[in-house]
């Protein structure tokens, strides 16, 4: 079962298709490539968030649909919940 999806090869996050617990390995799906992805969840993701799929440090960039979407305020470590606890926008 896919449990979270991936646009394209360059994102850095997965957007979760259904409730991921943590501890739980996640099943996700390169939507460009159609190539398979599993990632061991660290936190409790709500369907619609985003899963880090790799380590992102405080000051970096998250990328989603290809673009950068925000900094990091907070690191995050793979199979992290990437949210507004430690994501922000550029905007502001």
């Amino acid at each position: 079962m896919i449990q979270f999806l991936v646009h394209e090869a360059a994102d850095s996050v997965g957007v979760a298709t259904v409730d991921i617990k943590a501890g739980e390995t996640a099943s996700g799906l390169f939507m460009d490539s159609q190539k398979g992805i599993e990632i061991k969840a660290l936190d409790d993701i709500p369907l619609g968030h985003k899963i880090a799929l790799n380590d992102h440090a405080e000051g970096g960039d998250v990328i989603k649909y290809g673009e950068d979407i925000g900094k990091v305020v907070a690191n995050i470590k793979k199979g992290g919940h990437v949210h507004i606890q430690n994501l922000k926008t550029k905007r502001w």
